[in-house]
């Protein structure tokens, strides 16, 4: 008995042409996953037609000349009478967002990156023939188009098309609209249609490209320089955190994608620069939520010859500046709540004090080991073998006081057993000259004198190592090479990170870090819980 040859498969489509097997491997890869419906169908068939009747799907001799938004901006001013003595015409280009026609005229709304106007089409100014080949045209195609501004009979600016021309033929709809947790997924792993149709989107991240803008600015300004440093380290370092690891094939040897650039930053002190900062990613190999992505940035940047207390008056004024020129306001809205960022009016508060006045926690209470570990414990939270006192305390800052911090507050003086890399203040050497600044209830900035004594900090060093064999993940470790750097001598200075993302979701009223992350990392698409 002979074997069946595989049957080819058949396309049906509301039109006949030859050249409906060119498009054999999107109706390929659409049949795979259930999406051969008949929008699709359609959008392909007029596809087909265009190429049939010679028109390209995707010609690139179209040169656009005027923005949107410019002709908008400059022209919205002018009535009917002023638009018609005007002998200017435009040449625009963008995407078709809306289309609606009425047999022999139509009107389409289209989008480029500055704006959206109106576009009135009519069969006997654009002629039969390059009006049938309009009619083809969807939603979501990109268009150029050339005409005089007018306005309608209910006032509205609109471009009287002289010529229509296909840039881009679109082959899937866009959406209309976004509703529930499904589609807000959807918003994520399809960023690009997400910017198409949902403008508030675009607004945040023109804020983001404008805040991280002012913030350069900023500190080039304060006599800062910008640098770059490694993205993959042989030893992680300059937090406290768990990092993705790699291999390097040439050198055969293991890296680790940098938790953050601080120990570099600080090597280019000793270096003889005295201030520096770079902008970019980190990576940490942690868990995600509404605050935390394992790729993220981070502002950091290093100051000879000054102390923490200087990053306050200097952090103060860099959030202020940066409200106002984004926002218009140093007084922002962030989820229901007005939050003033002016400065004068931030919060300065000793980290022990804080766990009182602000956590309820009495002194006996979270200055004891065995009481503090019990609180801790009593509220859900663990408490790991081998943790000292400070460790536990961060804890019930954390549990505490951290969500009570809606304004903004500099809670400064953090024990030494939990800053590794941080100066021990001279009158308590329990404590370090330390300071996080919290906001919105939650951590923005991360600052500190540095520490510079190459024997002090090889014994914090150490002490990580023997956290790290306890077990701690998040542990520092040991640098030798870093404390050779420290051994030629670096200047007394002051280092501080400031998280972009925490601060962007702050100024464009964002609960969730997702939403002012062009491309945040998801679960695999169609895997379990995705």
């Amino acid at each position: 008995m002979g074997t069946d040859a595989p049957r080819k498969k058949e396309y049906k489509l509301p039109v006949k042409s030859k050249r409906v097997e060119d498009f054999r491997p999107l109706l390929e890869s659409l049949d795979a996953r259930d999406e051969l419906n008949e929008v699709f169908k359609n959008r392909i068939a007029k596809a087909v037609q265009l190429l049939d009747e010679g028109v390209p799907l995707y010609p690139n001799d179209f040169k656009k000349v005027d923005d949107i938004g410019r002709v908008v901006a400059s022209h919205e001013p002018l009535d009917e009478e002023a638009l018609a003595k005007l002998d200017e015409g435009f040449c625009l280009a963008g995407r078709i967002v809306s289309l609606r026609s009425f047999g022999k005229v139509a009107f389409f709304t289209i989008q480029d990156a500055s704006g959206r106007v109106q576009v009135f089409a009519e069969r006997e100014s654009l002629g039969q023939e390059v009006y049938a080949v309009f009619k083809k045209f969807d939603i979501g195609d990109i268009v150029g188009v050339t005409g005089k501004l007018f306005r309608t009979k209910t006032g509205e600016l609109t471009l009287h098309a002289a010529t229509v021309k296909l840039l881009t033929k679109s082959m899937r709809p866009l959406p209309e609209k976004y509703h529930g947790l499904k589609d807000v997924e959807t918003r994520y792993r399809q960023r690009y249609v997400d910017l198409i149709v949902t403008p508030r989107s675009v607004e945040i991240f023109k804020a983001r490209t404008a805040i991280v803008r002012e913030l350069r600015a900023c500190l080039d300004n304060a006599g800062f320089m910008e640098v770059e440093t490694p993205m993959m380290q042989a030893i992680p370092g300059g937090a406290t955190a768990k990092p993705f690891v790699t291999h390097h094939n040439a050198l055969d040897m293991g890296l680790y994608m940098r938790i953050a650039p601080e120990l570099y930053l600080k090597r280019l002190l000793v270096g003889g620069f005295e201030k520096v900062y770079e902008v970019g990613r980190n990576f940490r190999n942690e868990g995600i939520s509404t605050r935390h992505n394992p790729e993220f940035t981070m502002c950091e940047f290093y100051w000879a010859f000054a102390r923490y207390t200087d990053l306050m008056d200097l952090t103060e004024r860099l959030f202020s500046h940066i409200a106002r020129t984004v926002t218009g306001s140093d007084t922002v809205s962030y989820q229901g709540q007005e939050i003033c960022l002016a400065e004068g009016s931030w919060a300065r508060v000793r980290f022990h004090d804080s766990l009182e006045t602000i956590g309820g926690i009495a002194p006996e209470v979270y200055s004891n080991f065995d009481t503090a570990k019990a609180l801790v414990e009593k509220s859900g939270e663990k408490v790991l073998k081998g943790e000292k006192l400070g460790k536990v305390q961060a804890k019930l800052f954390d549990i505490f006081v951290e969500p009570k911090l809606i304004q903004p507050h500099f809670i400064y003086h953090y024990p030494t057993e939990i800053s590794p890399l941080s100066r021990k203040n001279t009158e308590d050497p329990d404590i370090t000259d330390r300071f996080e600044l919290f906001i919105a209830g939650r951590e923005m900035a991360n600052a500190f004198s540095e520490l510079n004594d190459p024997v002090d900090q090889r014994l914090r060093f150490e002490e990580q190592v023997r956290e790290k064999e306890a077990g701690d993940d998040e542990a520092h470790q040991m640098d030798d090479d870093y404390v050779r750097a420290l051994e030629y001598g670096m200047p007394p200075a002051a280092g501080e990170g400031i998280g972009i993302d925490r601060l962007v979701m702050l100024l464009t009223d964002q609960a969730s870090i997702r939403e002012v992350i062009l491309f945040p990392l998801l679960r695999p698409e169609g895997a379990p819980g995705s």
